[in-house]
């Protein structure tokens, strides 16, 4: 879900707290858990946005009924999304 320059760094960050764990345990587990707070958020965003542009295209006016195509478009998108997270 996170692109993949950003990716790659928190990755990165993770290789140093788990390298970094004999010499400063305690700074290790640190980095580790401010990362994780960093990796959650992060998410929590991005689907915040995806939800957004799913919705957008779909769920506009209540007054309006949608298209059957949109309706496949965004089921599709809304599968795509929950599939990947259900196989965290």
């Amino acid at each position: 879900m996170l692109p993949t320059s950003e990716h790659d760094v928190l990755a990165q960050r993770l290789r140093y707290a788990v390298s970094g764990f004999v010499d400063s345990p305690r700074g290790a587990v640190e980095e580790a858990d401010a990362l994780l707070a960093e990796v959650a958020t992060r998410l929590a965003d991005l689907l915040a946005e995806r939800r957004g542009t799913l919705r957008a295209a779909w769920h506009e006016d209540d007054s309006v009924i949608s298209e059957t195509e949109e309706l496949r478009l965004a089921m599709r998108g809304y599968r795509n999304v929950l599939e990947r997270l259900i196989s965290i």
